[in-house]
């Protein structure tokens, strides 16, 4: 009998064990299902916090915006009509975007919603097709109707909504990404067809180009300078 006992002893021992691990791993993983629930609840919050910040400041930008149109208005009068002040002008404002623009150029449709593609496009992809452009000597740019600035900002907002000049990007099921330029057609062709449109096929992506006279709108934003300040010549 006791001989038995001892026998058993150490099978019923190595089960204890095992069901004491198996009942801790279980309290441990379910301990990280909360953790894990609890991040994605707190990065939720977070991110729709920011998509309210923007579109709070968007609104502040475009009645700033209009603040300065009624501003400008009423400088052009100061200086009447000379030609080559107005001339001056609006060659500054198609400089920092707050002038509509049309010319020669091309336009670039990209759908990354088919099944062949794994991920759609990031912020930072969008970044450097844009950058692309600028190499090829694009005089003005547009995505998906928003005027590419020198402070534009490409971020994403949400799981999957992109902003741009912090104005969230239409991205209706089916509507691809509208890529619009001005500038010598061949060179603009020439770039994003070699360094870009091929490998964005590859990875399954729907990719057009095609030549057209191109209108830009204007940069709705405002120029705003917190920190920077016209520097004074010394004498």
């Amino acid at each position: 009998m006791q001989r038995w006992k001892r026998t058993l002893a150490l099978p019923v021992t190595l089960v204890a064990i095992a069901l004491g691990f198996l009942i801790s791993l279980q309290a441990q993983t379910q301990k990280n299902v909360s953790a894990a629930e609890q991040i994605s609840a707190e990065r939720m919050i977070q991110m729709k916090s920011v998509l309210a910040n923007s579109q709070a400041q968007n609104v502040q930008l475009q009645e700033a915006h209009l603040k300065l149109l009624e501003e400008l208005d009423a400088a052009r009068k100061r200086v009447g009509t000379d030609p080559n002040l107005l001339a001056l002008l609006s060659q500054f404002q198609m400089l920092d975007g707050t002038q509509a623009v049309e010319g020669p150029g091309i336009v670039i449709s990209i759908d990354d919603r088919n099944k062949k593609v794994l991920f759609p496009l990031r912020t930072d992809e969008l970044t450097k097709l844009i950058n692309t452009l600028k190499l090829a000597g694009a005089e003005a740019i547009s995505l998906n109707g928003q005027r590419i600035v020198g402070t534009t900002a490409i971020v994403l907002s949400g799981s999957s909504t992109i902003l741009v000049n912090q104005v969230p990007i239409n991205r209706a099921e089916g509507i691809p990404y509208e890529l619009s330029a001005i500038g010598n057609q061949d060179t603009l062709m020439d770039y994003f067809t070699n360094l870009e449109a091929t490998t964005l096929k590859q990875n399954g992506l729907t990719v057009s180009i095609a030549r057209k006279t191109v209108r830009i709108p204007s940069y709705k934003g405002a120029y705003i300078f917190k920190q920077s300040k016209p520097m004074i010549p010394e004498d």
